[in-house]
């Protein structure tokens, strides 16, 4: 298993160190003049000096071995002055980078060594004037540390938060875009969906008819050219929502159902409307009709063509609005249904229902049921 890399240290972390590095050994020199009047030996003193010193060098690594070296630090606080600033740092460091219970764990472990050094260094001083000095210089470090160590992690909350929020916008963003394709898929298959299936019926026409007049040649040229000049334009306008604003997609009303009927009826579809829906009726309902009575007379156009159709759209405020078509069923029906599951996930979204079928009477029947609010 290879040892994780760790991050190099930056600029900011240089010039800390370096200050901490000068902090510490500038008040080493500070208590190593006070400590040398101390009664103690002239080696003891040799060994606070270079040990305070080498330890103010280790500071250079307290980020790597903060614990390590805090506990080096208590050791050689029994009986070094020089070591006394250092100390106190790397008690800084611990707090700063380790959990409360370590930090408790390195406050006791000096503790401890106050007490000792009380004892080596024979401090003409009263001792419990020393000891209360000494402990109120920790605690207020180590209480230093755990607010840098609680300002940290309150930061960096925040900065995770800010990070899940532009990940969740960003997720809501790919969703909304989805949709928006899904929306105009729906829409070309139902609006070009129509308009080829009236291409194919007249061109199928020429094919089959090649006795036709020139009068029902020209006649059946220009529907053809009609639906293509309209399913073009179609096709436009549900293109033109990829750069038009949020909810500019030109939709039908309600009101366009006998025009659509009317068209199916020149495409040479024999269609019996029955339209008794009096009053206001919703936007989004009225257009969920529409598309149901638009996809039923493409599936009829497609695998009945010629056969007649028959539409009731009946409904009132408060009773909700019927949609049926019935037309003869063929023998083996082709295609794959989608436009039928689309046709049900638009009546659920309304919260209506849809149902599709083979009748008793070998007819397929298309019914669809939207809620109308009184």
């Amino acid at each position: 298993m290879t040892e994780p890399v760790r991050p190099r240290r930056s600029a900011r972390d240089w010039i800390v160190d370096s200050l901490v590095f000068v902090v510490a050994v500038f008040s080493g020199f500070l208590l190593y003049d006070q400590g040398s009047k101390d009664p103690i030996s002239p080696d003891l003193l040799a060994f606070d000096f270079y040990f305070g010193m080498a330890l103010c060098l280790a500071l250079w690594f307290r980020r790597r071995w903060p614990v390590q070296l805090a506990l080096i630090g208590a050791a050689v606080s029994t009986f070094s002055d020089t070591a006394g600033g250092a100390t106190l740092l790397l008690i800084l460091t611990v707090a700063v980078y380790r959990p409360l219970k370590i930090s408790l764990l390195i406050f006791a472990a000096n503790a401890v060594s106050l007490m000792i050094y009380i004892d080596v260094r024979n401090k003409p001083d009263d001792p419990a004037a020393v000891l209360i000095a000494a402990v109120a210089m920790y605690v207020a470090v180590a209480g230093w540390g755990l607010y840098i160590r609680s300002r940290r992690q309150l930061l960096q909350t925040l900065r995770d938060r800010a990070e899940r929020a532009e990940i969740v916008a960003k997720l809501q963003a790919e969703q909304s875009q989805l949709r928006a394709r899904e929306e105009i898929a729906r829409e070309m298959h139902d609006v070009l969906g129509h308009r080829l299936s009236l291409l194919s019926v007249h061109a199928g026409a020429l094919a089959y008819r090649p006795d036709a007049s020139t009068e029902e040649v020209a006649g059946a040229a220009e529907i053809i050219r009609a639906s293509a000049h309209q399913a073009l334009q179609d096709l436009r306008e549900v293109i033109g929502v990829l750069r038009a604003p949020v909810g500019e997609l030109p939709q039908p009303t309600f009101a366009d159902l006998p025009v659509l009927v009317e068209g199916s009826r020149e495409a040479g579809l024999p269609v019996e409307l029955v339209l008794d829906a009096p009053g206001t009726l919703p936007d989004h309902v009225g257009r969920t009709a529409y598309r149901i009575v638009q996809e039923g007379l493409t599936n009829a156009l497609k695998h009945a063509p010629g056969e007649p159709v028959r539409i009731r759209v009946i409904g009132a405020p408060g009773n909700g609005l019927e949609v049926e078509l019935r037309n003869p069923a063929p023998n083996r029906r082709r295609g794959d249904g989608k436009g039928l599951l689309g046709l049900t996930e638009r009546a659920a979204l309304v919260d209506g229902r849809l149902e599709h079928g083979r009748t008793p009477d070998g007819e397929f029947r298309l019914f669809a049921w939207l809620p109308w609010p009184a």
